[in-house]
This record gives structure tokens, C-alpha cells and sequence, in this order.
């Protein structure tokens, strides 16, 4: 596992907090589990949740569990995995099996499209993980719900075919055994977005066909190194965050598009942005952008060669450094990087929503074709409205796209019969809103973030609403033709997920945060609309 420097400005700053970090003994306390690192006010969380950095050598106990867990599924023709999850519940194990090549469907969603396609990828070889630390995450009790009716309707016994991983003694523990799912219990120390390594990681990168085995290898190869002062990678690399943030270079822009692993940055991004997002300073991950050489970039590339740093490494490295290395640059930012203090606004907000007769919607400012415009716009096209979006950027701020929509429509899109290239680059950009990202930031040397609601709610979200005041926002909600019912619930997914949106569109608006909603009346059309649109501004 190697970190390294490549510019000097980002060489001086990590050596000077460093050098500071190793007169503390910070090297060897943290890698020996000690609470009071970040102070006072952290240390009664810190000491509850610092167990990752055993996880290489714990997580070993499970080796025996999974094998035969996935043992059994081969034997019961269960090829088809899928994981309901949310956060650091799902994050790694998307990321594991990507890099592994081997096929997980990754349920972080309340989006009816997105569900209803899973539901019906062959039922017949379907295993659900269901996965959840606190055993009451909305979105994962829905899916549950939804898939213990589909099995049932179907003639299979649902208990044959969940697999629960959670904390001891949550409400997702206790409703397992009363099912009889099976149940895998992780260890309870471990924060969720620390837990890659992990049965939250693990488990459904094992029953998918991952080597889980290697990463917790290649994860135990660096412990030693975790208490060193020289020669650390999760020292340089956390100095390097750390020292750059407080130089004002707060915006880590992550590249990968060389490396071997696959989709890392998803998972770094909510690790960072959720640790060091509160009481209004944190870094800002950026996640599939190309820099802008702006001064408050910095830009790690993992294994690859352009950027300010570099981080090479097989997996297993990678999850335990990045998780040292962010607890160290909370340490330098002076926050407690193992709470979430924001994140339970916007649940709050949804559930009080959901009790309304009906979700307050109002009345949008205009309608642009398939696109409502709701907020407070100048502008009466949509153009128009990018273009102001854009204005509003502070100079040190970012725009984040938020799109509660199906993430993998994309893959579905339909390309005409004899389509040349150009044609089915077209076809595929109609139908992927993240599209609107790299067209925007086309249009302004500031950041753009894109995430995918709600999933970014239990990642960014933190972020957004703890970090910084120079955030500018647009979220993109769109009608859904075929809700999904969820039952033993007063609700649909679709009503649901309206709800997730409105309910943090409100805490974002309570801050005084810049936020525009564009509602899509019809998504294929809606999308491509705000594509061209974004093109005109």
C-alpha cells in the first residue's frame, strides 16, 4: 500500500500537520483504539465506534459462516443476490463485487422503477440480504416487506431465502428470528460507514461470489503499519486530507478511471463527506468530474497518475486506509468523525410528511414542457433557470444535483433498430440524468456532485446540511407510473420517495440553502429535456 505526494504544496501542508500528529503520539494511539483522540464532547461515541480497526483480523470468525452460507445458495441454484441496503450498509459490498466482476443487485432505493425491476429478475434464484445496522432504516424495512409478500404469493418459503445482517438486539434482529431469516450479526463497534470490512461488507460480497477472504488479507497486511510514524500510509494520506482542507483546498476530487478497482469513490464519498460534513467545515468528495484547477482542489487519483496525491493499494488496503485516514483528518479539522448529527432531520421530516392526508407539493412557478419548476426562479424557461442556478455558486461553493429517480435506467435505455453511435450516445443520454451533471459543470469552474435519492441522504446528505453554507441545490423528482404498494404500510414507495425529497428540500430550505425542485410530469421526456435545456443555458 503506497501514498504518495505529487505536488508540493500538498507535500508541505501534510508534513507540517503531521509533524504535529506524531508529537502527539497520534500514529500509535489511534491504531491502539484510543477514544479520547478527538476530545471531550467525541470521546463517549468514539469509544463505541473505533472496532474497524480490528475488523481484518475479527471479521475472520465469519470466514466459516459464508462459506457455507454460499455453499448452500449454489446448492439451491440461488445465483441471483440481492442486497436491500442503505449507506454503509451497501457501499462496500457494491464496491467489492464490482472489482470482483460478479453479480449483485444493489437495492439502496425507494424508487418504484428501480424496485419493480428488481422484483422481477428471476424470483425463482433470488437470495435477499437485507442489511441494516439499526434494524429501523425505512427504505430496508419496505423492501423486506415487499419481498416477504412477493415469495409468499409466489409458493417459497421467504424464510429460506433472507439472509438478515444487523447489530445485536435491533428491531431487524428480533423480527428475523421471529421470521426464522437467517441471521448473521455484526459486530457492534463499528460505525456504518466504517463497517466495509465487516458482515456488512462481507456477507453479501460472499454469498455473490466475492473472495472475501482476500480482502480481509490484504486489509491485515497494513495493520502494522497503522501505528508508525513514517512509512503510514493512513498517517500520509489522512495529513494530506487534513492538512489541505485547513489550507482551504476542501474539495476532493477523486480519480479512477485507471484503477483496477471498481467504484471506489462511491464508497469514498460517503465515508468523507458524512464524517467531516458538520458544524460547518468538512471536505467535499467530487466524485466522476475531471478537476477544474481551482484552488481549493485537491485531487487524489487512485492508481492513476494524474493528481495531487496518489493511493495504490488492493481493496481490503483501501477500505482500512481511507477510514484511518479520514478519522485523522477529523482530528485535524477539530469534529467528531464517527457521528451523523444532521442526518436524522430529513427521516424526522419524511415521517411527518407521510402522516399528512396529502404530501404538500404546491404549486410549481412554471412548467417548462415535461418539467414543473417549483422555488423562486427569476427565470421562466429552463435554461434559464441553469443559468441562475449556476450564477448563485458561491466563489469557494459547489452545485449539487440531487435525482430521486431510477439510477439504473440508464442501462434500460432504448436504442433504435440499425442505430449508429451517435444515435444510441443519444438514446442512452435520454434516459440517464447524470448526464445533467457533466453538461453543467461544463458551464462553471465550480464542483458539481450528482447523487441519487435517497441514497445520498445516508452519504452527501450530512454534508450538505452540517458542512459548509456555500452549497447551491437542484432536485430533480419525477412522476411514477406504477407504484409499488408496500405491505403492513400506509404507503407507496412512490409516496414514499416524494416525501424523502420534499423532507429534505425542507431542511436544506430552513438553512437558507439555494434550492430549485424540477419535477418530471414524464421521465424519459423529462430527462431529455432538462439535457437539452442544460446544453442552451
Amino acid at each position: 500500500m503506497d501514498v504518495s505526494y505529487r505536488d508540493e504544496a500538498v507535500a508541505s501542508a501534510a508534513a507540517s500537520v503531521a509533524g504535529r500528529l506524531i508529537a502527539d503520539g497520534v500514529p500509535a494511539r489511534l491504531a491502539g483504539g484510543d477514544p479520547t483522540l478527538w476530545g471531550e464532547d467525541a470521546e463517549a461515541e468514539a469509544a463505541l465506534r473505533l472496532g474497524w480497526l480490528t475488523l481484518p483480523r475479527r471479521s475472520r470468525e465469519l470466514l466459516p459462516e459464508l462459506g457455507k452460507l454460499a455453499g448452500q445458495a449454489r446448492a439451491q441454484g440461488l445465483t441471483n443476490v440481492v442486497l436491500a441496503g442503505m449507506g454503509g450498509s451497501s457501499l462496500a459490498a457494491e464496491v467489492i463485487c464490482a472489482t470482483a466482476d460478479v453479480p449483485l443487485t444493489v437495492l439502496d432505493t425507494s424508487d418504484p422503477e428501480q424496485v419493480r425491476r428488481a422484483l422481477d429478475e428471476r424470483l425463482d434464484a433470488t437470495l435477499v440480504v437485507v442489511a441494516g445496522k439499526s434494524g429501523t432504516t425505512v427504505e430496508t424495512d419496505c423492501q423486506l416487506r415487499i419481498y416477504e409478500r412477493l415469495f409468499a404469493e409466489a409458493g417459497i418459503e421467504p424464510a429460506g431465502r433472507v439472509v438478515v445482517v444487523t447489530d445485536p438486539g435491533s428491531p431487524l434482529a428480533r423480527r428475523a428470528a421471529e421470521a426464522g431469516h437467517h441471521l448473521v450479526l455484526a459486530v457492534p463497534d463499528v460505525g456504518g460507514r466504517y463497517s466495509a470490512l465487516s458482515a456488512y461488507g462481507l456477507v453479501p460480497a460472499a454469498l455473490a461470489g466475492a473472495d472475501v477472504e482476500r480482502l480481509l488479507d490484504d486489509a491485515e497486511e497494513i495493520l502494522p503499519l497503522l501505528s508508525r510514524d513514517t512509512g503510514n500510509p493512513g498517517l500520509d494520506l489522512g495529513a494530506a486530507l487534513g492538512g489541505s482542507a485547513l489550507g482551504g483546498r476542501d474539495k476532493l476530487v477523486l480519480e479512477d478511471r485507471l484503477s483496477a478497482v471498481n467504484g471506489l469513490p462511491d464508497w469514498i464519498e460517503q465515508l468523507v463527506a458524512e464524517s467531516t460534513g458538520k458544524q460547518g467545515r468538512g471536505i467535499l468528495p467530487v466524485v466522476a468530474a475531471d478537476p477544474n484547477g481551482t484552488s481549493d482542489e485537491l485531487v487524489v487519483a487512485i492508481e492513476s497518475d494524474p493528481g495531487d496525491v496518489r493511493v495504490d493499494g488492493p481493496l481490503g488496503a483501501q477500505f482500512l486506509v481511507w477510514e484511518y485516514a479520514t478519522a485523522v483528518a477529523g482530528l485535524l479539522l477539530g469534529i467528531n468523525p464517527f457521528d451523523q448529527p444532521n442526518v436524522t432531520e430529513s427521516k424526522d421530516n419524511t415521517a411527518a410528511l407521510l402522516a399528512l392526508p396529502d404530501l404538500p407539493t404546491g404549486a410549481p412557478a412554471f412548467v417548462d414542457g415535461p418539467v414543473e419548476v417549483y422555488g423562486s426562479p427569476t427565470a421562466k424557461d429552463l435554461p434559464g433557470v441553469f443559468a441562475e442556478v449556476l450564477h448563485a455558486i458561491p466563489a469557494t461553493g459547489y452545485l449539487s444535483i440531487m435525482a430521486y429517480l431510477d439510477r439504473v435506467a440508464a442501462f434500460d435505455a432504448p436504442v433504435p433498430e440499425g442505430a449508429d453511435f451517435e444515435q444510441m450516445t443519444d438514446a442512452w443520454m435520454m434516459a440517464d440524468a447524470a448526464t445533467l451533471r457533466a453538461l453543467l459543470a461544463l458551464r462553471t469552474d465550480r464542483p458539481v456532485t450528482f447523487g441519487w435519492g435517497p441514497r445520498f441522504l445516508h452519504s452527501t446528505g450530512q454534508y450538505h446540511k452540517g458542512g459548509p453554507q456555500n452549497g447551491v441545490f437542484l432536485q430533480i423528482t419525477g412522476a411514477v407510473t406504477e407504484d409499488v404498494p408496500v405491505p403492513g404500510r400506509p404507503y407507496t414507495l412512490g409516496r414514499l420517495q416524494l416525501a424523502q425529497a420534499l423532507g429534505d428540500l425542507e431542511a436544506l430550505e430552513t438553512r437558507g440553502r439555494p434550492t430549485v425542485r424540477l419535477h418530471l410530469t414524464d421521465r424519459a421526456a423529462g430527462v431529455a429535456h432538462l439535457l437539452a435545456a442544460a446544453q442552451e443555458a
